[in-house]
Protein backbone atom coordinates (compact mmCIF):
# COMPACT_ATOMS: atom_id res chain seq x y z
CA UNK A 1 0.00 0.00 0.00
CA UNK A 2 2.91 2.51 0.69
CA UNK A 3 4.74 1.59 -2.19
CA UNK A 4 1.54 1.59 -4.50
CA UNK A 5 1.24 5.94 -2.80
CA UNK A 6 4.47 6.58 -2.80
CA UNK A 7 4.51 5.47 -6.96
CA UNK A 8 1.53 7.35 -7.64
CA UNK A 9 3.23 10.60 -5.88
CA UNK A 10 6.07 9.99 -8.39
CA UNK A 11 3.98 9.35 -11.36
CA UNK A 12 1.47 12.26 -10.97
CA UNK A 13 3.93 15.16 -12.33
CA UNK A 14 5.11 13.07 -15.29
CA UNK A 15 1.42 11.82 -16.06
CA UNK A 16 0.34 15.99 -15.77
CA UNK A 17 2.96 16.38 -18.39
CA UNK A 18 2.31 13.81 -20.62
CA UNK A 19 -1.30 14.86 -20.91
CA UNK A 20 -1.05 18.65 -20.99
CA UNK A 21 1.86 18.27 -24.09
CA UNK A 22 -0.91 16.84 -26.25
CA UNK A 23 -3.33 19.11 -25.27
CA UNK A 24 -4.83 22.15 -26.97
CA UNK A 25 -3.58 25.36 -25.03
CA UNK A 26 -7.00 26.50 -23.26
CA UNK A 27 -8.01 22.99 -22.50
CA UNK A 28 -4.68 22.82 -19.99
CA UNK A 29 -5.96 25.39 -17.19
CA UNK A 30 -9.71 24.19 -16.71
CA UNK A 31 -8.83 20.48 -17.03
CA UNK A 32 -5.19 20.23 -16.01
CA UNK A 33 -5.36 16.18 -15.64
CA UNK A 34 -8.13 15.86 -18.22
CA UNK A 35 -6.63 13.34 -21.29
CA UNK A 36 -5.87 15.16 -24.62
CA UNK A 37 -9.09 14.94 -26.91
CA UNK A 38 -8.26 15.12 -29.74
CA UNK A 39 -4.42 14.88 -29.24
CA UNK A 40 -2.60 17.57 -30.72
CA UNK A 41 1.52 18.40 -31.78
CA UNK A 42 1.15 22.56 -32.16
CA UNK A 43 2.63 22.70 -28.75
CA UNK A 44 5.93 20.99 -29.97
CA UNK A 45 5.73 22.61 -33.05
CA UNK A 46 5.80 25.76 -31.29
CA UNK A 47 8.81 24.68 -29.20
CA UNK A 48 10.82 23.46 -32.09
CA UNK A 49 9.76 26.27 -34.59
CA UNK A 50 10.30 29.83 -31.43
CA UNK A 51 11.96 32.50 -33.27
CA UNK A 52 14.68 32.85 -30.64
CA UNK A 53 15.73 28.80 -31.04
CA UNK A 54 15.55 28.54 -27.40
CA UNK A 55 15.25 24.35 -27.07
CA UNK A 56 17.50 24.32 -29.83
CA UNK A 57 20.60 26.42 -27.85
CA UNK A 58 19.85 24.64 -25.17
CA UNK A 59 19.99 21.45 -26.15
CA UNK A 60 23.22 21.89 -27.64
CA UNK A 61 24.37 23.62 -24.61
CA UNK A 62 23.13 20.75 -22.28
CA UNK A 63 24.49 18.19 -24.28
CA UNK A 64 27.87 19.56 -24.96
CA UNK A 65 28.47 20.45 -21.18
CA UNK A 66 26.75 16.82 -20.09
CA UNK A 67 28.92 14.82 -22.75
CA UNK A 68 32.68 16.78 -21.37
CA UNK A 69 31.47 16.60 -18.04
CA UNK A 70 30.66 12.90 -17.63
CA UNK A 71 33.66 11.83 -19.90
CA UNK A 72 36.02 13.60 -17.98
CA UNK A 73 34.70 12.65 -14.16
CA UNK A 74 33.98 9.14 -15.22
CA UNK A 75 37.89 8.62 -16.70
CA UNK A 76 39.57 10.51 -14.08
CA UNK A 77 36.91 8.43 -11.27
CA UNK A 78 38.68 5.32 -12.97
CA UNK A 79 42.02 6.07 -12.68
CA UNK A 80 41.55 7.19 -8.85
CA UNK A 81 39.39 4.58 -8.22
CA UNK A 82 41.61 1.75 -9.68
CA UNK A 83 44.78 3.88 -7.69
CA UNK A 84 43.00 4.09 -4.03
CA UNK A 85 41.83 0.17 -4.71
CA UNK A 86 45.33 -1.25 -5.45
CA UNK A 87 47.14 1.31 -2.50
CA UNK A 88 47.68 -0.06 0.83
CA UNK A 89 48.60 2.47 2.94
CA UNK A 90 47.16 4.56 5.19
CA UNK A 91 47.46 7.38 3.04
CA UNK A 92 44.62 6.11 0.52
CA UNK A 93 42.22 5.71 3.39
CA UNK A 94 42.42 9.46 4.07
CA UNK A 95 42.33 10.20 0.44
CA UNK A 96 39.11 8.29 0.33
CA UNK A 97 37.65 9.92 3.82
CA UNK A 98 38.61 13.25 1.68
CA UNK A 99 36.61 12.25 -1.11
CA UNK A 100 33.28 11.17 0.86
CA UNK A 101 33.29 14.48 2.56
CA UNK A 102 33.55 16.33 -0.80
CA UNK A 103 29.88 14.20 -1.26
CA UNK A 104 28.09 15.77 1.83
CA UNK A 105 28.93 19.52 0.71
CA UNK A 106 25.99 20.66 -1.09
CA UNK A 107 26.80 23.02 -4.23
CA UNK A 108 25.09 26.36 -3.82
CA UNK A 109 27.24 26.16 0.00
CA UNK A 110 30.79 26.10 -1.99
CA UNK A 111 29.16 28.10 -5.33
CA UNK A 112 30.13 31.72 -4.03
CA UNK A 113 33.98 30.60 -3.29
CA UNK A 114 34.32 28.60 -7.28
CA UNK A 115 32.80 31.37 -8.91
CA UNK A 116 35.63 33.69 -7.50
CA UNK A 117 38.03 31.05 -8.29
CA UNK A 118 36.62 30.78 -12.22
CA UNK A 119 36.62 34.66 -12.30
CA UNK A 120 40.19 35.10 -11.39
CA UNK A 121 41.37 32.26 -13.91
CA UNK A 122 38.53 33.98 -16.58
CA UNK A 123 36.56 31.33 -16.68
CA UNK A 124 33.83 32.73 -16.19
CA UNK A 125 30.19 32.33 -18.23
CA UNK A 126 32.38 29.90 -20.36
CA UNK A 127 30.98 26.13 -20.85
CA UNK A 128 35.00 24.84 -20.09
CA UNK A 129 34.62 26.51 -16.20
CA UNK A 130 31.01 24.88 -15.55
CA UNK A 131 32.70 21.17 -16.98
CA UNK A 132 35.66 21.80 -14.63
CA UNK A 133 32.67 22.83 -11.86
CA UNK A 134 31.00 19.46 -12.77
CA UNK A 135 33.82 17.08 -12.91
CA UNK A 136 35.06 18.08 -9.42
CA UNK A 137 32.57 18.09 -7.68
CA UNK A 138 30.79 14.68 -8.94
CA UNK A 139 34.25 12.94 -9.49
CA UNK A 140 34.34 11.83 -5.75
CA UNK A 141 30.82 9.61 -6.24
CA UNK A 142 33.04 8.14 -9.38
CA UNK A 143 35.69 7.44 -7.09
CA UNK A 144 33.57 5.43 -4.88
CA UNK A 145 31.68 3.32 -7.15
CA UNK A 146 34.97 2.55 -8.91
CA UNK A 147 36.70 1.87 -6.11
CA UNK A 148 34.45 -1.09 -4.73
CA UNK A 149 33.95 -2.55 -8.14
CA UNK A 150 37.92 -2.72 -8.87
CA UNK A 151 38.57 -4.47 -6.04
CA UNK A 152 36.73 -7.61 -7.55
CA UNK A 153 38.81 -7.53 -10.86
CA UNK A 154 41.69 -10.17 -9.76
CA UNK A 155 44.76 -8.63 -9.51
CA UNK A 156 46.72 -11.34 -11.06
CA UNK A 157 45.53 -10.70 -14.80
CA UNK A 158 47.16 -6.78 -14.26
CA UNK A 159 50.54 -8.81 -13.25
CA UNK A 160 50.09 -10.77 -16.08
CA UNK A 161 50.37 -8.19 -18.00
CA UNK A 162 52.93 -6.84 -16.61
CA UNK A 163 55.35 -9.76 -16.61
CA UNK A 164 54.46 -9.16 -20.55
CA UNK A 165 55.70 -5.86 -20.40
CA UNK A 166 52.70 -3.62 -20.44
CA UNK A 167 53.48 -0.71 -18.31
CA UNK A 168 50.89 0.55 -15.38
CA UNK A 169 49.09 2.71 -17.65
CA UNK A 170 48.63 0.29 -20.61
CA UNK A 171 48.06 -2.19 -18.11
CA UNK A 172 44.62 0.04 -16.79
CA UNK A 173 43.60 0.85 -20.14
CA UNK A 174 43.66 -2.31 -21.88
CA UNK A 175 43.04 -4.85 -19.22
CA UNK A 176 41.10 -2.95 -16.31
CA UNK A 177 39.12 -0.66 -18.28
CA UNK A 178 37.30 -2.87 -20.59
CA UNK A 179 36.04 -5.11 -17.67
CA UNK A 180 34.91 -1.74 -15.32
CA UNK A 181 32.31 -1.21 -18.27
CA UNK A 182 29.24 -1.99 -15.78
CA UNK A 183 30.36 0.37 -12.92
CA UNK A 184 30.99 2.94 -16.07
CA UNK A 185 27.57 2.83 -17.19
CA UNK A 186 26.02 3.47 -13.33
CA UNK A 187 28.61 6.38 -13.06
CA UNK A 188 27.52 7.95 -16.56
CA UNK A 189 23.85 7.25 -16.03
CA UNK A 190 23.64 8.68 -12.24
CA UNK A 191 26.16 11.73 -13.79
CA UNK A 192 24.71 12.13 -16.93
CA UNK A 193 21.22 12.87 -15.68
CA UNK A 194 22.31 14.85 -12.60
CA UNK A 195 24.27 17.29 -14.80
CA UNK A 196 21.85 17.31 -17.07
CA UNK A 197 18.97 18.12 -14.96
CA UNK A 198 21.06 21.05 -12.84
CA UNK A 199 19.85 24.37 -13.00
CA UNK A 200 22.30 26.55 -10.38
CA UNK A 201 25.48 26.25 -12.00
CA UNK A 202 24.32 26.95 -15.86
CA UNK A 203 22.31 29.91 -14.40
CA UNK A 204 25.30 31.43 -12.48
CA UNK A 205 28.21 30.31 -14.15
CA UNK A 206 27.50 30.46 -17.94
CA UNK A 207 25.20 33.47 -17.33
CA UNK A 208 22.65 34.77 -19.94
CA UNK A 209 25.37 35.90 -22.50
CA UNK A 210 26.74 32.35 -22.76
CA UNK A 211 23.68 30.77 -24.17
CA UNK A 212 22.15 28.36 -22.00
CA UNK A 213 20.84 24.79 -21.05
CA UNK A 214 17.60 23.09 -21.56
CA UNK A 215 16.64 23.63 -17.06
CA UNK A 216 17.72 27.19 -17.68
CA UNK A 217 15.78 27.22 -20.84
CA UNK A 218 12.61 26.35 -18.87
CA UNK A 219 12.82 28.84 -16.06
CA UNK A 220 13.37 31.30 -19.09
CA UNK A 221 10.47 30.49 -20.35
CA UNK A 222 8.12 30.79 -17.49
CA UNK A 223 7.50 34.45 -17.55
CA UNK A 224 5.48 36.49 -15.06
CA UNK A 225 2.48 36.87 -17.52
CA UNK A 226 2.73 33.56 -19.27
CA UNK A 227 -0.11 31.85 -21.01
CA UNK A 228 1.33 29.58 -23.28
CA UNK A 229 1.09 26.77 -20.69
CA UNK A 230 0.86 24.09 -23.21
CA UNK A 231 4.72 25.32 -24.93
CA UNK A 232 6.01 25.37 -21.17
CA UNK A 233 4.70 21.41 -20.52
CA UNK A 234 6.29 21.08 -24.47
CA UNK A 235 9.67 22.33 -23.86
CA UNK A 236 9.85 20.29 -20.50
CA UNK A 237 9.09 17.07 -22.43
CA UNK A 238 11.45 17.52 -25.60
CA UNK A 239 14.44 18.55 -22.58
CA UNK A 240 13.30 14.79 -20.93
CA UNK A 241 13.63 12.61 -23.79
CA UNK A 242 17.61 12.86 -24.58
CA UNK A 243 18.67 11.86 -20.97
CA UNK A 244 15.59 9.02 -21.05
CA UNK A 245 17.14 7.80 -24.32
CA UNK A 246 20.66 7.84 -22.64
CA UNK A 247 19.30 5.92 -19.53
CA UNK A 248 17.87 3.26 -21.51
CA UNK A 249 20.60 2.77 -23.86
CA UNK A 250 22.76 1.67 -20.40
CA UNK A 251 20.59 0.45 -18.19
CA UNK A 252 21.63 -2.72 -19.16
CA UNK A 253 25.02 -2.60 -16.94
CA UNK A 254 22.91 -0.15 -14.09
CA UNK A 255 21.68 -2.56 -11.36
CA UNK A 256 25.26 -5.01 -12.52
CA UNK A 257 27.91 -1.67 -11.95
CA UNK A 258 25.89 -0.65 -8.75
CA UNK A 259 26.20 -4.05 -6.95
CA UNK A 260 29.76 -5.17 -8.49
CA UNK A 261 31.52 -4.16 -5.83
CA UNK A 262 29.19 -4.84 -2.22
CA UNK A 263 30.64 -8.98 -2.42
CA UNK A 264 33.79 -7.91 -1.73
Amino acid sequence: MAATFVSAVFFLPLYLIVVNVFKQGPDIVPHPAGLPVPPTLDNIASVLSRSDNLFWYGLINSIEVTALSVTGATVIAAMLGHYLARSHGRWAKVAQGMLLCGLMIPPPVILTPITQILDGLGLMTTVLGLVLVNIGYYMPFGVLVFTGFVKNVPIELEEAAQLDGAGRLRTFWQVVFPLLRPASASVMIFLGVWIWNDFLNPLIILGPASGTTVTVGIYRAIGEHQTDFGGVFALMFLATLPVLIFYLAFQGHFVKGLTGGATK
